[in-house]
C-alpha cells in the first residue's frame, strides 16, 4: 500500500476525531501536515472536501444541537467572506496573516481564564460578525475554525448546540471555498483522487470516537476544553508558521 495513502488516511482518523471534539482542529493539523508531501493549491482544496463530510458527521451526530437561525446568521455572510478570501488565496504570502491570527487567539483564551464568566449576547450581530470573519480566513488561508470556535464558545452554548452549529456553519462556509478553489483550476492529485473514499470513511470514523470523548465531558467543563485547544491551535499559528 502506498505510503502517502496511508499518511492521509491515519492523519484524516486523527484531525477528524479531534475536530469532532474542539469544533475545529481538522484543517489546523492537515493543511501544514499535507503540505510537507502536495503543493499548497491541492492541498487547500483536499482537506476542505475532507472538512466538508467531517461538518456532515458532526450535524447527524449532534443533531439534536442545531440552532438554524445562528448557523444562518454566521453562514450566509460567511459564505460570501469565504469565496473572496479563496479567489485572494492562491497570490498571499501567509505567514504573517498566521502569526497574527495566533495571537489573537492566545489573547482570547487569556481573557477567558481572567474573565471565566464573560460570555458576548447570542445575537444576530455577533453571529454575523464571526461569520464573516471565520469565511474569510477559511478561504484565505484554508484555516478558520479557531476563529469560529472563539466567538461560538464565547456564546457558552451547550456542547451538543456548539458542536453541530458548528458544523453546519463551516458545511455552508465550505462548500463555497471549494467551488472558489475548483474554479480557479485546482484539481487533487492522483492518491489523493484514488482514495477519497477511504478517507471519507476515515473522517467518519474520526468523527464516531470524537463523539465518544465529548460525550465523557462534563457540560461545565466543556468550555474550558474548547479554549485549551483555541490555545495550542494559538501557539502553534504564533510560533511555527
Amino acid at each position: 500500500m502506498d505510503a502517502q495513502f496511508i499518511f492521509i488516511f491515519l492523519l484524516t482518523l486523527l484531525a477528524s476525531g479531534i475536530g469532532a471534539v474542539a469544533g475545529f482542529g481538522t484543517s489546523t493539523i492537515m493543511v501544514p501536515s499535507m503540505l510537507i508531501f502536495f503543493p499548497l493549491p491541492e492541498t487547500l482544496l483536499f482537506v476542505g472536501i475532507v472538512h466538508w463530510f467531517g461538518n456532515i458527521w458532526k450535524m447527524l451526530l449532534f443533531r439534536e444541537g442545531l440552532r438554524w437561525r445562528l448557523i444562518l446568521a454566521a453562514g450566509i455572510p460567511g459564505t460570501i467572506a469565504s469565496f473572496i478570501g479563496a479567489s485572494l488565496s492562491l497570490n498571499m504570502s501567509k505567514e504573517l496573516m498566521l502569526k497574527v491570527l495566533g495571537v489573537v487567539l492566545i489573547c482570547y483564551v487569556l481573557l477567558l481564564q481572567f474573565r471565566p464568566c464573560c460570555k458576548i449576547p447570542e445575537k444576530d450581530s455577533t453571529a454575523i460578525a464571526g461569520g464573516t470573519s471565520y469565511g474569510f480566513l477559511a478561504g484565505l488561508l484554508g484555516i478558520g475554525g479557531e476563529v469560529r470556535s472563539a466567538f461560538l464558545s464565547a456564546f457558552d452554548l451547550d456542547k451538543a448546540v456548539y458542536i453541530a452549529t458548528a458544523g453546519a456553519i463551516a458545511l455552508i462556509i465550505d462548500s463555497s471555498r471549494i467551488v472558489a478553489y475548483m474554479a480557479g483550476g485546482t484539481s487533487l492529485s492522483p492518491v489523493m483522487l484514488s482514495g477519497l473514499l477511504a478517507f471519507v470513511l476515515a473522517s467518519f470514523m474520526g468523527s464516531v470516537a470524537g463523539r465518544k470523548v465529548v460525550n465523557r465531558i462534563p457540560q461545565e467543563r466543556f468550555r474550558t476544553v474548547v479554549s485549551g485547544f483555541i490555545f495550542l491551535a494559538g501557539m502553534r499559528l504564533a510560533l511555527f508558521s
